[in-house]
């Protein structure tokens, strides 16, 4: 394959070891490669972005591999990629990478990820775009992960990578060696059980930290092939789990579904 121009970004922030080891992993298979990422942790942010405050970046190249340039950048993960896209980078790449997350982005919370949150902004422009997640946030082995990443990437742009279609890889906490074989997935429903940590400061003013647990459900999975496991139970089974995702959220049911709306008389069709 000939060297592919890739632009990389995540939530963990430029010093986390999972889009190093991701960034070097792609420099290792010959490809060009721009980092562009936030300059401090951004977990969960989702797809915000900032509006009410300027925006910073400055070049971080010394924290990777030879070979890469890098931005760390104030805003959030889809701040990084708007300003990579229309401000740093000259080229439009030819692939978005976005972690490798330290934990899982399984099931709805893809909803809350900053990590899919930068894919899904490739995605938007038309650029192949993966997420990609260890779902595990104790193991620190990136290297299986970012190796499988670019692999996968790789494979599904030598052969066909439909537009405006993300894929988000979760690998298991394991050695290669270790693994099942990667399958197709759906997503799972992934259930909470929230929790907030009620406490007070030193001047007896009241605030929470958001905590909780969550419920394991491995049966529950939306729309998509009968046959396909959900990611939840194909990370359970120790093997990497890959689903495809659109940006397009409209509900695809009958209209009798729906709840029926009477308004001034006339029924809402």
């Amino acid at each position: 394959m000939a060297p592919l121009r890739i632009l990389i970004s995540n939530d963990d922030g430029v010093f986390a070891e999972g889009i190093r080891t991701l960034a070097a992993a792609a420099v290792a298979r010959g490809h060009h490669v721009t980092v562009v990422c936030p300059d401090q942790e951004r977990s969960a942010t989702g797809h915000g972005l900032t509006l009410q405050s300027p925006i910073r970046a400055e070049r971080a190249d010394e924290l990777f591999v030879p070979g890469v340039t890098a931005w760390a950048c104030s805003g959030t993960p889809a701040d990084c990629m708007k300003l990579a896209l229309f401000e740093l980078v000259k080229e439009k790449p030819d692939l978005v990478l976005s972690g490798i997350n330290h934990g899982p982005n399984l099931g709805t919370d893809v909803f809350c990820s900053g990590t899919v949150a930068a894919a899904m902004e490739g995605t938007l422009e038309d650029i192949p775009s993966l997420a990609v997640s260890s779902a595990c946030f104790q193991w620190r082995q990136f290297q299986t992960g970012a190796q499988l990443a670019v692999e996968v990437a790789e494979k599904a742009l030598a052969d066909q990578w439909p537009g405006h279609l993300l894929l988000n890889l979760n690998i298991p906490p394991c050695d290669r060696e270790a693994m099942g074989p990667l399958r197709w997935t759906r997503l799972s429903i992934r259930r909470y059980d929230e929790q907030f940590s009620r406490r007070e400061d030193p001047r007896g003013r009241t605030y929470y930290w958001l905590a909780g647990e969550v419920v394991n459900d491995l049966e529950s999975a939306g729309e998509g092939p009968r046959d396909w496991p959900s990611d939840v139970a194909q990370i359970h089974a120790n093997s990497p789990s890959l689903t495809p995702i659109q940006p397009d959220l409209f509900w695809r049911g009958a209209l009798s579904g729906l709840p029926k709306l009477r308004l001034n008389d006339q029924l809402v069709r």
